[in-house]
């Protein structure tokens, strides 16, 4: 059995400045309150490896693991996965943006699946990643908005 979850906000904004937003990973500590850094590793065309590093957790720990991304413009997707896998067998990341009614919703599909000897299994990590994954969203969508606002943007 491996985990799945599909998570979608709809962003009050233009495409363009939530694609580039959101596609700006050396940014991403400011746009999640998850990160801590974001450390750009390579660049390949379109596609680019970096890390990513937590801030501590409840016991002191911070996480961090090595992520490849590759956005296509033309379609409005990303594909991205763990390089680095800690915890996970595999982590797999597909993230869509689509024009909508009242703005662009935006979507991430995450697949995975545990390493036996990891703190949790698929249907644990599928909770936190789904309760986590909303938390995330409202955030970037609040940030987002309010530069689209600060922009003057429709």
């Amino acid at each position: 059995m491996a985990g799945h979850t599909d998570n979608s906000v709809v962003i009050d904004a233009p495409l363009e400045l939530v694609w580039e937003l959101t596609n700006d990973v050396a940014g991403w500590p400011s746009l999640f309150s998850e990160y801590a850094a974001a450390e750009i590793l390579d660049r390949r065309g379109d596609t680019v490896v970096f890390r990513l590093t937590m801030h501590p957790d409840e016991e002191g720990r911070v996480w961090s693991w090595v992520s490849e991304r590759t956005p296509d413009p033309v379609a409005r997707t990303v594909r991205a996965h763990r390089v680095e896998t800690g915890p996970f067998e595999y982590m797999n990341i597909f993230w869509e943006y689509t024009p909508v009614e009242g703005g662009v919703r935006m979507r991430w599909v995450q697949d995975f699946h545990m390493k036996p000897q990891a703190p949790t299994d698929d249907p644990g990590m599928t909770e936190h990643l789904n309760r986590n994954t909303r938390v995330q969203m409202d955030r970037i969508k609040g940030l987002v908005e309010a530069a689209a606002a600060r922009a003057g943007r429709p």
